[in-house]
């Protein structure tokens, strides 16, 4: 079975990063992660990104360039989870899927409890 690919984004606003909790009713409740999506068919993995931004925060984002994706098995299920660095572009920050997410700076993404996939990409981050 081939990985999920998930798009996230590791969103800039006024130096600060925007991080976003799982919610209760989401796979990986409660964890951290990058928020992003699921690539449909036919989608480039921008504009993925771009629309699962925009669907579960109400943010318009822009993109800069992608890391390194990383793939992460679960268990139950795989995933390619692919980065892009992007800045915040505009739009209020409304919560849809999320049960919190906030701006931080990079040396305080590490106290998260992040879900697993999304921890070597701030360790790419951070280094």
């Amino acid at each position: 079975m081939s990985p999920i690919q998930v798009t996230c984004g590791i969103i800039i606003k006024d130096g600060k990063i925007l991080a976003a909790q799982r919610s209760e009713a989401m796979a990986l409740p409660l964890k951290w992660e990058f928020p992003g999506g699921k690539l449909a068919n036919g989608e480039t993995e921008e504009e993925c990104l771009r629309r699962e931004i925009l669907e579960e925060l109400n943010i318009s984002i822009t993109i800069r360039h992608k890391l390194t994706p990383v793939n992460h098995d679960y268990g139950s299920f795989e995933i390619k989870l692919i980065p892009f660095m992007a800045d915040y572009a505009g739009g209020a920050l409304t919560l849809h899927e999320h049960c919190q997410a906030g701006w931080y700076n990079l040396d305080e993404l590490h106290t998260l409890d992040w879900a697993p996939a999304d921890i070597p990409i701030l360790a790419q981050l951070i280094s």
